[in-house]
């Protein structure tokens, strides 16, 4: 799963559309968060989405590359989180990213 945030769920799911297109992600969950950080000297309090896009670990990669492109901040977050989940899950996953 990898973790990034967006300052919009318009961004979040615009970026999960392209990542769906181009598999390689086969799921994308966007939610809202808030968000504490520094930027240039201040610290931020703000709202923010979350987009986790499931995905296979030999697709990070490219799907790092998709994201620097498209994303609209700076400095994007994208966390790589390793998981476990359920074999007919992955099984799916697979497919989808054929």
């Amino acid at each position: 799963m990898i973790y990034i945030t967006f300052p919009s769920k318009k961004e979040a799911k615009r970026v999960a559309k392209i990542l769906i297109s181009k598999k390689v992600a086969a799921c994308c969950n966007v939610f809202p968060i808030e968000s504490m950080y520094r930027w240039k000297g201040k610290i931020e309090d703000g709202k923010e989405f979350v987009l986790i896009a499931k995905t296979l670990s030999k697709k990070v990669k490219q799907l790092k590359e998709v994201v620097k492109k498209e994303h609209p901040y700076t400095v994007p977050f994208i966390g790589v989180l390793g998981v476990e989940a359920n074999e007919e899950y992955f099984e799916w996953m697979r497919e989808s990213l054929k």
